[in-house]
């Protein structure tokens, strides 16, 4: 259970963010704590990926009155410190430099924010502790040696989930975690993120998949058209009429074991 009264993670108000001339998103305001289990869910095309690149100082919001924005309780960051806090597992697949590095070079890499360990990087015995207990997390030890390039599609996301959790394991931000990957996989990605939420790691899900919803989230929020149109518990927002809304389609939902499937 998450404190009420603990320093929020994330605090939006007032949030506007344009490309180009045209906004995108339209009065946001957020707060998410350290801790707590989140989706952001929403049609493509609703802004959750402007959203999430404004989470990690990738886009800024418009400077105007009453916007204010603060992450981990700061307002100001270098960005490269930022990145370096921020567990983040992006939908894409490693890229190329990544794919010639050990899973355990891929990991300690997050130290870094860099794609892989170049020759100038200082790293230390310690670093490679934290990065072992980093795929211990996420049950993927035996991926130390193996060159990313050569694990299947689940591996590397295993890889990139310990990654994210190399410097803290208090908060990992997943923007459509399953993309890419076949339904063992999905299954597999599911239990690893369930366990990482049993042990106290906060989840912040983006995504437009209903099955990737674990049972462990009890707080929804809904994005269409550059807002945020419903923010609360999981029992009152996931229901078909909510959804139908949503996604502007008729949708039946079932529920089995705490996972929800869209008919």
């Amino acid at each position: 259970m998450v404190e009420a009264n603990v320093e929020p993670f994330l605090l939006f108000e007032h949030v506007n963010v344009a490309r180009g001339s045209s906004r995108v998103l339209h009065d946001i305001n957020l707060s998410i704590r350290p801790g707590e289990n989140v989706v952001i869910l929403g049609p493509n095309g609703c802004g959750k990926s402007t959203l999430i690149k404004t989470m990690t100082c990738e886009i800024y919001p418009l400077v105007e009155p009453g916007m204010r924005v603060r992450i981990f309780g700061r307002e100001r960051w270098d960005l490269q410190e930022l990145r370096r806090r921020l567990g983040v597992v992006a939908p894409e697949l490693p890229g190329k430099p990544t794919l010639k590095t050990t899973g355990l070079d891929a990991v300690v890499s997050g130290f870094f924010s860099s794609s892989t360990l170049w020759p100038n990087l200082t790293i230390t015995d310690e670093m490679y502790e934290q990065a072992r207990k980093a795929l211990q997390l996420v049950e993927a030890e035996y991926l130390e040696k193996k060159f990313v390039g050569q694990m299947s599609a689940g591996q590397q996301r295993r890889v990139m989930i310990a990654r994210a959790l190399v410097r803290s394991n208090e908060m990992v931000m997943l923007d459509e975690p399953s993309n890419a990957l076949d339904i063992a996989s999905q299954r597999s990605l599911r239990t690893t993120l369930r366990r990482l939420a049993q042990q106290g790691t906060g989840i912040l899900l983006i995504t437009h998949h209903i099955e990737d919803i674990l049972p462990e989230i009890e707080r929804v929020i809904m994005m269409r058209d550059g807002r945020i149109v419903a923010d609360g518990p999981k029992s009152e927002l996931l229901t078909g009429a909510r959804l139908s809304e949503l996604f502007e389609t008729e949708v039946e939902l079932m529920e089995r074991n705490g996972f929800y499937t869209m008919v």
